[in-house]
């Protein structure tokens, strides 16, 4: 019997005894592909030489040092490395252990900010539905994705969500790319009036939409034209890429895709690709000068922020990708990935929509493809196909809810840098095997 409390208690997962490139080993022996990342982290597999050797090192000569006290040089070193790389000014660093504490530092840092700059009132913030921002308090009630908010709805702070950039489904016919970015340009601007201009602190994003809606990324133009509004207002833009970000989609910040500047940028996952527990926020330097020539101190802090272990192996993982020019594999490989995935599913009764941007790929399940009906919830279409993933030694992430909270199921794919041209032959493969086995004929729809 396990002592630990399990995701589901009702069940026990299968004991992880080892991991070797892209693939995890179980205690019978049985081998799966990390197609996911296990949640888009792994970024570079598993048993990686070079960032063990460099946790090894680290903690050989100082595990640990409270940053009250001390800094540390892989601290100093990884900042350099993660602003060098920046868009625009985000020249300050602020270490933490994950992508929740990530967006709590950012969440109380644009708060500070307008306090410190004498404009208190600022205390709004505007997120859109169907996003993931983390599951502490403050990031939850950020977060738009209503299954996950509603059993702790009375210890949330209130915040306000406008429509998410699902082109998918909410495009209307005829409307072009730029006719629908600037549809929701208006929406957010219109809340932000009804708010009241000087009282919306910021608006917080997700650049690509990943656990909770599936690799949704930004059409067109949309995030210059949510940048405009934004500017427009005095209303800081956050950026969450701890899942889109540190290379997954084939650029180290994937809002330098879209050629825009957050005002706080916060990113995990991929930093130390599950080698060490780390995240951290990025801001610019307007915001920093406001908190260092004002109070001169962030109210803020956990006892494992900048932990010189965890900062030495993120450091060894991104320089890893650098040297090893793993950014260029990530758009091949998943221009390859996607290309499969359409000729394997693309014609797939239940398969309505695969999109998404380098190893970040979404496959949203329907129950008929012309109206785009989503399948009935209750059959939880997206366990049955995790759980037939698994059998066929495959790791996938699925999820439920994709439309609403509710309707609606997609899988997540989110495999290792590392990954060469024959192993997302394999992904694809154990993937379309794996949906014909969940959903081997036209599927009820929801009601």
């Amino acid at each position: 019997m396990s002592r630990i409390v399990h995701r589901n208690p009702r069940q026990r997962p299968p004991v992880a005894v080892g991991g070797q490139g892209i693939e995890l080993i179980d205690s019978t022996g049985k081998r799966y592909l990390d197609a996911s990342g296990g949640a888009a982290v792994s970024c570079l597999g598993h048993g990686h030489p070079r960032v063990v050797a460099a946790i090894q090192q680290q903690a050989a000569t100082l595990a640990y040092a409270h940053t009250s006290f001390f800094t540390t040089e892989p601290a100093e070193s990884l900042a350099d490395f993660l602003t060098d790389a920046a868009p625009g000014d985000l020249n300050h660093v602020y270490f933490v252990s994950g992508g929740s504490e990530a967006v709590e530092a950012a969440l109380k840092l644009a708060r500070q900010y307008f306090v410190e700059v004498g404009q208190p009132q600022r205390r709004h913030y505007i997120a859109r539905r169907q996003s993931y921002h983390g599951n502490t308090l403050g990031a939850l009630a950020i977060g738009g994705n209503a299954w996950r908010r509603e059993p702790f709805l009375p210890l949330l702070v209130q915040a306000h969500h406008v429509s998410p950039c699902y082109a998918y489904r909410d495009r209307l016919d005829g409307e072009s790319d730029a006719q629908y970015a600037q549809r929701l340009a208006d929406e957010l601007e219109a809340r932000i009036v009804s708010l009241g201009p000087d009282t919306v602190a910021a608006f917080v994003a997700e650049t690509v939409v990943g656990a909770t809606a599936g690799a949704l990324p930004p059409v067109g133009d949309y995030l210059k034209r949510i940048r405009a509004v934004c500017d427009k207002y005095g209303v800081l833009l956050i950026l969450d890429e701890v899942m889109s970000g540190m290379g997954r989609t084939g650029y180290l910040y994937a809002c330098e895709e879209d050629d825009v500047v957050p005002d706080i940028i916060t990113i995990a996952k991929g930093l130390g690709g599950g080698y060490q527990p780390i995240g951290a926020m990025l801001t610019t330097d307007r915001i920093n000068a406001a908190i260092e020539g004002g109070s001169g101190f962030f109210q803020h802090g956990h006892t494992y922020i900048g932990h010189a272990t965890a900062c030495a192996a993120a450091l060894a993982v991104q320089h890893t990708i650098r040297d090893d020019n793993l950014l260029a594999n990530v758009r091949a490989r998943g221009l390859q990935l996607r290309e499969r995935l359409h000729a394997a599913l693309g014609e797939h009764p239940n398969v309505g929509d695969i999109r998404g941007r380098g190893l970040f790929v979404g496959v949203e399940f329907v129950a008929e493809r012309d109206s785009k009906a989503p399948l009935d919830p209750a059959r939880r279409v997206h366990a049955q196909l995790k759980a037939a993933a698994m059998q066929r030694g495959l790791m996938i992430y699925p999820s439920g809810g994709t439309i609403d909270g509710v309707r609606g199921d997609h899988a997540l794919l989110a495999p290792p840098f590392i990954c060469n041209a024959a192993d997302i032959d394999a992904i694809v493969e154990r993937f379309a095997a794996a949906v014909r086995d969940v959903t081997p004929a036209r599927q009820p729809q929801a009601a």
